[in-house]
């Protein structure tokens, strides 16, 4: 269990704040609600392209990394399809460097053409290496853009082409910062032995005094529930043919969500899970297997993969990942195999719970869902799934026509 107290303050910052004690680090991790599902399909990843914009520096601090390394610090961040998350760790007598930073380039990005021209190489760049020059680089590209046709996320992060950012003009890429990188559309989470009165009075200090702005309310469409099989079918130069298939899921909020937690677990959540037993281990078909979720906020995917053994017939390999797919709706999981599943779950979220990072991330996420307490719930979410629950939840997602397949063909074969 994460103790914890929350504040708004009055220019809309959400502040979150947990006593860790017994530690000598401090973690602030702020998260802007901005990603891809924000983006306009002209101009795609602008969310990721000021993940990097946000480390070039402003007026007051002109190398963010020199201060952070000042003060022992490190800081990192990553973009997805639904926020931006930015975090520092560093000792707990100098968590007030990184508040100062973060309300910084908070409230005064410097974003001259210079400056702009020169991360849109660094991003076309990564986007190549990303994408275009390694094995298998554009299969998760080619799978979104199956399995969603309307909504954003039918589109990577980094962006659906390279050429958006590219084209994305000064103007542009300044109106999205007024846009999204506000107070009012930002958290900010914090954990430290510190008392959460201090540090609401030390985010008070450095962020009160900026102009919250307002947060963005963007309307994004509804993707329709599928109701015919997708497949597409694409040959690359890579060693070994992959197969993937997805299937639409309810969004982070649903019990739908979790219940296909479950169920990616009972398939791949280790060697003893079904899929490797069952396509690796014993019939040699696949070298590797996979299942999970995205884990969107919209409604998302359940992913199932593998990359096939050379000399697998497609058909043969594709036909076994149904049979266990299609069993799951068929007869319930055992209660081992989901106790099992449900203490892997309860021990990472204990064992995460001992981090100073951990708790600041998680607390700003589930914030940011506008259900912080979900943070010391979930456990109890999982434990209460049966084997009959899961079983309906299984027979009505695997359903073939509800499917998106990808064959990522070798040219080898």
């Amino acid at each position: 269990m994460i103790g914890y107290e929350q504040r708004i303050l009055s220019n809309g910052l959400r502040v979150v704040a947990t006593r860790a004690r017994g530690t000598a680090m401090a973690a602030v991790n702020v998260i802007y609600r901005v990603g891809a599902r924000n983006e306009r399909p002209e101009r795609t990843g602008f969310a990721h392209l000021f993940e990097h914009l946000m480390f070039r520096g402003t007026r007051a601090v002109p190398d963010f990394d020199e201060p952070v390394h000042r003060a022992m610090g490190e800081n990192n961040a990553y973009t997805n399809n639904d926020y931006t998350d930015y975090y520092i760790t560093l000792p707990r007598e100098n968590v007030e460097t990184a508040l100062w930073l973060e309300a910084d380039r908070m409230g005064g990005l410097e974003i001259g053409a210079e400056v702009l021209e020169a991360e849109k190489k660094v991003v076309i760049e990564e986007y190549k290496q990303r994408y275009l020059n390694q094995p298998y680089g554009d299969m998760w590209a080619l799978v979104r853009k199956l399995a969603y046709e309307v909504h954003p996320y039918r589109w990577p992060t980094i962006g659906m082409t390279p050429e958006h950012v590219v084209g994305a003009t000064l103007g542009e890429v300044r109106e999205f910062y007024k846009r999204y990188y506000v107070p009012a559309n930002a958290i900010v989470a914090v954990a430290a032995d510190m008392d959460p009165g201090e540090v609401f009075e030390l985010v008070e200090k450095w962020f009160g005094g900026l102009d919250g702005g307002v947060r963005p309310v963007d309307e994004v469409p509804v993707e329709p529930e599928q109701g015919a099989a997708r497949r597409l079918e694409v040959e690359r130069d890579v060693p070994a043919t992959a197969l993937t298939v997805t299937f639409g899921m309810g969004g982070r909020m649903t019990r739908n969500y979790y219940g296909c937690d479950i169920l990616s677990d009972v398939l791949a959540g280790g060697a003893s899970a079904r899929l490797y037993n069952e396509l690796v281990k014993e019939r040699r078909l696949f070298s590797s297997v996979n299942a999970y979720i995205t884990g969107d906020v919209d409604p998302g995917l359940f992913v199932a993969t593998g990359h096939l053994f050379d000399g697998v017939a497609e058909e043969e390999a594709e036909e076994a990942l149904w049979e266990a797919l299609e069993r799951l709706g068929r007869e319930p999981v055992g209660e081992y195999e989901l106790e099992k599943v449900k203490n892997k779950f309860e021990a990472e979220t204990t064992f995460g719970e001992l981090n100073v990072m951990n708790k600041a991330m998680n607390l700003g996420y589930y914030e940011m869902l506008g259900r912080l307490e979900l943070v010391n719930e979930e456990v109890g979410i999982f434990r209460s799934f049966g084997p009959e629950e899961l079983m309906v939840e299984a027979e009505a997602m695997f359903r073939r026509e509800r499917a998106s397949t990808l064959v990522y063909r070798s040219n080898k074969r």
